[in-house]
């Protein structure tokens, strides 16, 4: 069953997809459920539709990624944070109550965590790839987005994590360390000497003003990490957040770097305007705080380098390579002539 991670995409896909079907059993849904793939790019996702027009999405998460307490932990804050009122999916629990499960199948060795979620109607926003168009509706959207992250925050502040709660962290080791979350991106083989030369003195640079920034509870804590605008799906005006694959500890800005960094126009004005008047309508956002913000445009592009220097092999990598070095260099290259930022 070794072979089955040189297999090509397509047929690991095909594979998860009958781990997929078989998992349905494990869950009360009705009937056949009807099982349809949607991406399989980190974990593989499916469409499951059911009985009387009942959707959901199944997620069969790779492996080795998550722990299950990782992953429990995740659900528990998805399920918390629906209940203070985000707009999250809901997570559905399996015959037992269960927030996931460890299902095997023959095609697939070692079996993966599946959990299911509840469909949520909608558009995305945008995508890393292909920017978010029209920036005048961009950003009635994006105000939303600011004031869905800063209620997260908020929420995430006061919470209080219930005994065993572990995330991984977006802290100064998780994102400069010599072994970054998603890669040692100073390793890339697309950057050339002058490059790589480049993203190291950043890196240098981006340590020390990381230390000076600190990490006190009105800007470090749980984050998702993921706020990318392929991963809010407008409808009706409401913004609905998804996939909480990556959330851990990071910086707040951080989350918000990553909701305004879309290659070609990263931290545009009007949609950095419309954010941060959303964000500031339900929690308070220093301009001290904002001023940093470059830098963590820097932190959260290196994290793609570091991506695409562990997924070379994918399409996804090869496709996006040349146009992140070109972006993430320039933003290296920019932080480095700015003056240091005020303390």
């Amino acid at each position: 069953m070794n072979d089955f991670y040189d297999l090509a995409p397509a047929e690991q896909a095909d594979r998860l997809a009958r781990l997929a079907q078989g998992a349905c059993a494990d869950w009360d849904l009705g009937g056949a459920p009807a099982v349809s793939l949607i991406k399989c790019r980190e974990n593989a996702v499916f469409r499951i539709d059911a009985d009387a027009g009942h959707r959901f999405v199944m997620r069969v998460h790779r492996a080795g990624y998550h722990t299950p307490a990782a992953l429990g932990s995740e659900l528990r804050w998805m399920s918390e944070l629906r209940g203070a009122g985000v707009a999250t999916p809901a997570v559905v629990p399996d015959r037992d109550g269960r927030l996931f499960r460890h299902v095997t199948c023959d095609d697939v060795p070692d079996g993966r965590l599946v959990d299911i979620l509840t469909w949520v109607d909608g558009r995305p926003l945008g995508s890393l790839e292909d920017g978010v168009g029209d920036t005048e509706s961009a950003a009635v959207a994006f105000r939303e987005t600011g004031r869905l992250m800063a209620r997260l925050h908020d929420h995430a502040e006061h919470w209080q994590r219930p005994d065993g709660f572990t995330r991984h962290a977006w802290d100064l080791e998780g994102l400069l360390g010599e072994a970054p979350l998603w890669g040692r991106f100073w390793e890339l083989e697309a950057l050339d000497a002058e490059q790589r030369s480049l993203v190291l003195a950043a890196r240098d640079r981006a340590r020390a003003d990381l230390l000076d920034f600190g990490d006190a509870a009105d800007r470090y804590g749980l984050i998702h990490a993921d706020f990318l605008p392929e991963n809010l799906l407008v409808d009706d005006g409401a913004v609905h957040l998804i996939d909480f694959d990556d959330a851990g500890f990071g910086w707040h800005l951080f989350d918000i770097a990553t909701s305004l960094f879309v290659v070609g126009e990263p931290g545009s004005d009007a949609l950095r305007d419309a954010f941060v008047a959303g964000y500031r309508t339900e929690r308070d956002l220093p301009d001290e705080h904002l001023a940093r913000l470059p830098l963590f445009f820097l932190l959260r592009g290196l994290t793609y380098l570091g991506w695409l220097h562990t997924r070379q092999e994918t399409d996804t990598a090869r496709e996006m390579t040349p146009v992140m070095v070109d972006a993430v260099t320039a933003l290296a290259a920019d932080y480095l002539a700015s003056a240091p930022a005020p303390h």
